[in-house]
């Protein structure tokens, strides 16, 4: 077997480390013959039996020759895989397609495969290949599925090779390597009504005037092409040239989503923690604002933003749209507990800018930071909050819910400076408390007894 590249088996070469490797290749049978071989040897020539001297001469050599035979054999084998999704959710199954081709001239022996996988995606697949012919190609395929968002490496591709007798074993591995990425569960949302969002000019936008461009409304010259409907004669009478009047223009409403990743605000870990499922409740609402066509901004309690994030976000209802939601789920799938242990950071880049809707999810507040939070809810043009209760989320499920007496305090805090503050009890569905929002932004639900 030769090198060839990316996606192809490395070959030995001649030489003393490789002839040392066809040797540490030897399977327990081989050395067994070989042990054999020499114990029967030593006893011939103690005893003098010449006959038993061959006969341990033969055990001997045998898983040599073997070894020899397998180092030496000039097989050429690509290998390919392929992700089917590359990007799966939380829980969800992806499936591996694994491809080996012979591409020399020469019919393979018997062929081993096995590809390494992190522990969280399952036991390590094992295939066994009879005979691949030459210029043939064999298909094999395993599912892999975890629990836990992130990005996990798969490779590279092992092949082992072994003799007709099983004496000796050796390895190539493939230099190609993939990337799984698990991204966290995005749960569909119901299209509410909340506080910050635009009327008028389609879902989720809103018509103003601009403040600059081509269609803002003070008068311009007149370009070829442009509509005679739109001459200001006013002030076509006072330059002396004809101009035309800049029409209004629509401008995309804005969510932000502010994420916090204290790990000081959050206990407990696993799938069904707290901050997995702030993380997962980000997720969903960045994919629903990008679908009902809102520029969408990422924000964490660090102030760091997604990489490739404009100042404005990212557009929804665009082509640009579904990359949009990738990039985002991307940076979600590998974010983790930050080091901090304040929400200042992050209200300074709220400072003194429009971020209209803004949605936050919160772990634990002490009296510092909700009275932090409570100052950003006049940053933007409503405010929603999700607030999870370690304290109720480390209970054991036979208890009797409800928040604590400081939860609901922060709560109180959080509604009185301007959010819609909801509670967010061990297990809760985001959609009901996604409704329950509106419900309490509408008035129709009452503030206290959430059963949070």
């Amino acid at each position: 077997m030769t090198a060839g590249g990316p996606g192809r088996a490395e070959g030995g070469r001649d030489g003393r480390d490789g002839l040392w490797t066809a040797l540490a290749g030897l399977t327990t049978r081989g050395r067994s013959f070989l042990a054999a071989g020499v114990a029967a040897a030593v006893c011939a020539y103690v005893l003098g039996q010449s006959d038993l001297l061959r006969v341990g001469l033969l055990l001997a050599v045998l898983p040599l020759v073997c070894a020899a035979v397998l180092y030496r054999t000039r097989y050429r084998v690509a290998g390919s895989r392929r992700l089917t999704p590359a990007r799966v959710p939380a829980a969800g199954e992806a499936r591996v397609h694994l491809c080996v081709e012979n591409v020399s001239r020469l019919p393979t022996g018997l062929l081993m495969l096995q590809d390494r996988v992190p522990y969280v995606l399952g036991p390590r697949p094992r295939f066994v290949l009879d005979r691949v012919e030459a210029g043939g190609r064999r298909e094999v395929s395993y599912r892999v599925r975890s629990d836990l968002r992130g990005r996990y490496p798969l490779g590279p591709l092992q092949l082992r090779l072994t003799d007709p007798f099983g004496l000796c074993e050796l390895t190539r591995s493939f230099s190609a390597q993939d990337t799984l990425t698990v991204i966290p569960r995005v749960e569909p949302l119901p299209p509410v009504r909340l506080a910050g969002e635009a009327t008028g000019y389609g879902e989720g936008r809103q018509r103003s005037l601009a403040l600059a461009g081509e269609d803002d409304v003070i008068p311009r010259g007149y370009r070829y092409g442009d509509d005679l409907r739109r001459v200001h004669w006013r002030s076509t009478a006072r330059y002396g040239e004809l101009m035309v009047r800049r029409e209004e223009q629509p401008q995309r409403a804005r969510c932000t989503v502010l994420l916090d990743t204290r790990g000081t605000a959050y206990a407990g870990a696993g799938p069904d923690s707290a901050f997995e499922w702030a993380v997962s409740g980000a997720a969903s609402v960045l994919v629903h604002m990008l679908e009902r066509g809102f520029s969408v901004r990422l924000l964490t309690d660090t102030g760091s933003a997604v990489p490739g994030e404009g100042a404005d976000g990212f557009a929804g209802a665009s082509q640009e749209s579904a990359d949009a939601a990738g990039l985002l789920m991307d940076t979600l799938a590998v974010i983790d507990h930050s080091d901090g242990t304040g929400l200042s950071r992050a209200y300074d880049l709220l400072r003194g800018g429009n971020e209209g809707l803004l949605v936050a999810f919160f772990g634990d507040l002490d009296e510092e930071q909700a009275a932090i939070a409570a100052k950003m809810s006049r940053r933007g043009g409503g405010a929603l909050a999700f607030v999870l209760d370690s304290g109720v989320w480390l209970r054991e499920p036979t208890d009797v819910p409800g928040p604590s007496d400081a939860a609901e305090e922060r709560l109180r805090l959080l509604r009185e400076a301007g959010w819609t503050a909801v509670g967010v009890a061990r297990g809760a569905a985001l959609e009901e408390r996604w409704r329950h929002a509106e419900q309490l932004r509408s008035g129709l639900a009452p503030a206290g007894g959430e059963g949070v």
